[in-house]
């Protein structure tokens, strides 16, 4: 990929985790996400759901939203903080777009959370009403799966999708999430695993258990999202988060608790920490796939694994209000976004996983052809299994176990102690 306007030492420089730096967390994204691996594990970990086709019901939807629908050349783009390709004030992968579709974007991190974000649009998508945006970026879980079921998402007309057709990586397609895709494609994915300073870890970790183990006392960090516990928890047991109930969870908050009353975990974290892991005041923990991405581009040496036993993987997906005022420029967006080489400079900025697998091979090229800083930073990307994990680590990856109501009051009343106590 030639673009003038990118400048790869600028955008490492300003690449972060999504919502670093603007008050939001992963915690917030996954807080109630209710992913379940049969939905998001599935569907990202190269396992394809159960195939099913969309009944007439749904193509007659298809045709009968769409009929009439013209591109309006405007796009009114909500996403979360840091989420895309940004140098200065200008959007390269959204002028690039804007060059070639005539449509001008109005972007806005208007999403701090999904909860939050689903709970200010669904009186307007209730009533049938404009929520002032065309396109959105949503995790998987109770609030996309709530958006579907209510009928708030426009139904996509993949004929107008042939990038995502032929780009998008098999894993990427047909989620039983959303069968055949109907309603959403995936942005970006991420990876919870285990990260560690190797100036205090001696070998390599590969276990779930070194979170246990007594030579850290102290210095365990945990994430503070009681999702995110309770599924180490479970792997730490051999608990498939999926097929889990109450007593299952209650056996994951002990493993959890007997941590905490040990005196291994120095804290239960949200975004900060990272520095915490660079200081040394923890010397392992539980981490974000991009977080630990951007210390190792930034010069950091930390180290990032997912366990043997298992480790956890979201996803944040594109999708359309019902009531959106420019579909049409929207379905544009969306396709427009696995051009691969829009896919690779997207990739390049926000560091998380990609979900078209030929970045990679746009990566390595444009590697070959850099020098300096440029070159560095693209054979790290390249070689990085945290934007192109293996399919042996993507084969251990789960999500989070799906929660009715009344299975959510309880699942926190076991977890949210252990954190908060």
């Amino acid at each position: 990929m030639n673009n003038p306007t990118r400048d790869l030492a600028f955008l490492r420089g300003l690449t972060s985790p999504r919502g670093a730096g603007a008050g939001v967390t992963r915690r917030d994204a996954l807080r109630m996400a209710g992913l379940s691996a049969a939905a998001l594990g599935l569907a990202a970990c190269g396992v394809q759901g159960k195939k099913a086709a969309a009944p007439q019901a749904t193509q007659d939807a298809i045709a009968a939203y769409w009929a009439g629908k013209k591109q309006n050349n405007t796009l009114r783009f909500a996403n979360w903080p840091l989420y895309i390709d940004k140098d200065g004030k200008n959007y390269p992968s959204l002028d690039a777009f804007t060059k070639e579709t005539g449509i001008k974007v109005t972007y806005q991190e208007a999403i701090q959370d999904n909860s939050t974000w689903f709970g200010k649009i669904q009186p307007q998508l209730a009533a049938g009403q404009d929520i002032g945006f065309d396109l959105m970026v949503i995790t998987n879980g109770i609030q996309l799966g709530r958006a579907i079921a209510l009928g708030y998402l426009a139904p996509l007309d993949h004929t107008k999708l042939p990038n995502f057709a032929a780009n998008a990586g098999a894993k990427y397609k047909n989620p039983s999430y959303d069968p055949g895709n109907a309603y959403t494609v995936p942005w970006q994915s991420g990876i919870t695993g285990i990260a560690y300073n190797p100036k205090y870890v001696e070998g390599e970790v590969t276990s779930i258990q070194e979170l246990w183990n007594p030579k850290y006392k102290g210095k365990v960090g945990m994430l503070l999202d009681s999702q995110e516990i309770a599924n180490f928890g479970m792997f730490a047991l051999g608990i498939d988060p999926d097929k889990s109930g109450e007593a299952d969870w209650t056996k994951a908050a002990e493993k959890l608790q007997a941590q905490r009353d040990q005196g291994l975990v120095r804290k239960y974290y949200e975004n900060d920490y990272v520095d915490a892991l660079v200081r040394g005041d923890i010397w392992i923990c539980m981490a974000w796939s991009g977080d630990i991405y951007q210390q190792v581009a930034e010069g950091q040496n930390l180290k990032f694994v997912v366990p043997a036993e298992g480790g956890n993987i979201w996803t944040d997906n594109m999708c359309i209000p019902k009531t959106a005022q420019n579909p049409v420029d929207a379905l544009a967006m969306m396709d427009f976004a696995y051009k691969p080489e829009i896919a690779a400079q997207l990739a390049e900025y926000i560091t998380y996983i990609t979900p078209v697998p030929s970045t990679q091979e746009i990566v390595r090229k444009q590697a070959s052809e850099a020098t300096g800083d440029d070159k560095k930073a693209l054979e790290l990307m390249a070689d990085s299994p945290l934007i192109y994990p293996s399919e042996a680590d993507l084969a251990k990856l789960r999500s989070y176990k799906t929660l009715t109501t009344k299975d959510e009051k309880v699942f926190e009343g076991i977890f949210q102690p252990i954190t908060q106590g």
